[in-house]
């Protein structure tokens, strides 16, 4: 079980890496990039959220841990 839900995380954080790119390139993202230097905290958000998704879906796929009846 521990290795599907890894599996749907990892699903997840290449949604929202698409998602983030996407926002990256929007209006929005380019204005807060042009007058603070930086992107929009949406689009930043996108981004950790998916990176701690792969993370921990990659912990969970790889975990050696079996559970024993």
């Amino acid at each position: 079980m521990p290795k599907l839900a890894g599996i749907v995380l990892l699903i997840v954080a290449a949604v929202l890496l698409v998602w983030g790119l996407d926002a990256s390139g929007s209006f929005h993202s380019e204005v807060s990039r042009f007058f603070r230097g930086v992107p929009s905290d949406r689009t930043a958000w996108l981004f950790v959220g998916s990176a701690a998704a792969a993370v921990i879906g990659l912990g969970l796929v790889f975990s050696r841990r079996t559970r024993r009846a």
